[in-house]
Formats: C-alpha cells, structure tokens, sequence
C-alpha cells in the first residue's frame, strides 16, 4: 500500500464485497455495509473477533440487509461485547440495537464529546453524524487489555478525528483495527471543533511507534505496511500546513480563500470535507503561534503573527 515516507499513496481499487463474510486474517472476519458515500468510501467495515466466541467491532448503520448479513456470520455464536471505534453513526448507530438482540455489552472510549468547547455563535458542522446519547456499559482506557470474544486487545486511545477514537491491536498479529485514523483509500476528515489536528498527529505518531504493522481500517482494504502509511499522512497533513501558511502570506484571509487556492477545481463534497479539515489545520497553526486567527459571528480572519 504505502512503500515511502513521503506522500501518502492511496489505493480506492477495494471490493468489498458487501454483506458477505470476509476472512481477513485468523480469527477476523469482515461484513461492509451497503452505506457507500463520498465520506464512508464504500461503506463502513463490521469486524467479527474470534472463534468459539466472538466481539463485534463497529457494528454500523442501521440496516436490514447488514443486520442479516452480521448474524449469518455469527452464526449463533455467542458475542462477548461489542466494541466501537468511535460514535460517529456510520459506525455505531445499529450498537444499541446488536447489544439488545445479542445480549451482548457497549465497550468504547466513553460518551461522544467535542475535542473543544464550541465559541460562541459556533456550530460543530458534524453534529447530526455523532451519537450523542450512546453511553456504553464499559469506557475503554488507553493501554488496557481487555478480553474480545475469545481473543485478546490491546485498547489504544487515537484521538484525532473525534475525541473518543479508539485503535485495537490484536495481541500476538500483526494486526490493527485503525478505525477511521488511518485508512488507505483517503486521508482522514478532520473537523473541530469534534476533531482536533494536535491530537490526530499525536496519535499518528502512538501508531507509528507500535509493533502493529497491518492495518484494517473501518473503511476500504487492508493497508499492508500501516507505519509506513501513517508516517506519510503525517507528511501530508505537515505538506498541508505549509500550504496554508503559504497561501495566507500570498493574500488569502478567509479558510474559504485558502480552500480555493488549495483545492481550485475538486468538486464540491470534496470542497466541503476539504473546509472541515483547513479550519482543523489553521486551528493548529494559530496553536502553535504561526498564524493569527480572529473568530467572529461573520466568519474567521486569518493572518501571519507580527
């Protein structure tokens, strides 16, 4: 997938096959749901852990044809827990509803919450896609191990995308469930204030630094050199600062400026994600003194410092 450091390369040659069990690796098998989009790529992967007895991981959105699909899969097995990267919707809408037919508890990184409180006058502009009133029957810590049906996690807190974002390495494999952190058919969307960019590069860099070298991302293909991967998001989203500081010291005084100068001709649900993520990119730069941010009922002004 990613065999250099120094840009990203991604791949959106992934077939899914939708509703059927994927085998992916001893002991893991794959179910993608039929929710396709310009943001889940081609829709939101269920993993099923174990063998004899099972964790469900990211049980998606509701939908018949994907609840039918899942419980062929477990096959009357019994399921341990059910576990959620996050609480983004697309991942974990059908969670309550698996838990009550399965019998089975809520294990995630706590209650969905913003990496910042939100300024005044300000709309988180992700809200409707959060489960806000999901609260789990187990909060996961970063570092613990926990038992997953009948194989062992590590739980590893990857704040970023959202503030409760969750990895899960397989002990004993290669493997890490990577959620919506790292994925190899496109960057991920970053959007504050329910993301935040310091915290996604922090996290880039817990990963990076991990035994874990295959990663299976909650949307499109496996990813077989994950560290490689991560280390070249991290070169883009450094890229992507400097492109903001360079396009704000060539005039631009508006995201929406710097987007246009960025992204000319991408189209707009593209232009869309590509905003979230400036605004989480300038957020940073103001953090770190490289830029001067004015935040008003009318929009944000961007300068250089001095």
């Amino acid at each position: 997938m990613a065999s250099s450091s120094s840009a990203p390369r991604y791949s959106t040659e992934f077939d899914p096959e939708t509703g059927l069990a994927v085998p992916v690796d001893e002991g893991i098998v794959r179910v993608t749901a039929p929710n396709a989009s310009a943001y889940t790529f081609t829709g939101t992967n269920t993993f099923l852990l174990g063998h004899h007895r099972l964790a469900l991981v990211d049980p998606g959105p509701v939908d018949a044809a994907h609840e039918a699909a899942l419980m062929s899969a477990i096959a009357g097995r019994p399921v341990t827990a059910i576990l959620l990267t996050h609480t983004h919707r697309d991942h974990s809408a059908a969670a309550k509803r698996f838990s009550e037919t399965l019998g089975a508890p809520l294990w995630f990184g706590g209650p969905h919450r913003l990496s910042r409180p939100l300024r005044r006058f300000e709309i988180n502009p992700i809200r409707k896609s959060c489960d806000w009133d999901l609260v789990p029957d187990r909060i996961l810590a970063d570092g613990e191990e926990i038992e997953a049906g009948d194989m062992r996690l590590s739980v590893l807190a990857t704040p970023g995308h959202c503030a409760n974002h969750l990895a899960f390495g397989v002990l004993g494999t290669d493997d890490l469930l990577s959620g919506d952190h790292v994925m190899g058919w496109n960057s991920t969307l970053v959007s504050v204030p329910d993301g935040s960019m310091a915290d996604y590069l922090r996290s880039l860099d817990k990963v990076i630094a991990l035994p874990y070298r295959r990663y299976l991302p909650a949307h499109g293909g496996e990813i077989a050199d994950g560290r490689a991967h991560a280390r070249a998001l991290k070169n883009h989203r450094k890229m992507r600062n400097a492109q903001v500081l360079e396009a704000v010291r060539g005039g631009a005084r508006t995201v929406t400026a710097v987007v246009d100068g960025i992204y000319p001709r991408q189209p707009i649900k593209v232009r869309m994600a590509a905003r979230m993520t400036m605004m989480a990119h300038v957020e940073y730069l103001e953090e770190l003194g490289q830029l001067r941010v004015k935040h008003g009922i009318f929009g944000t002004r961007l300068a250089l410092p001095g």
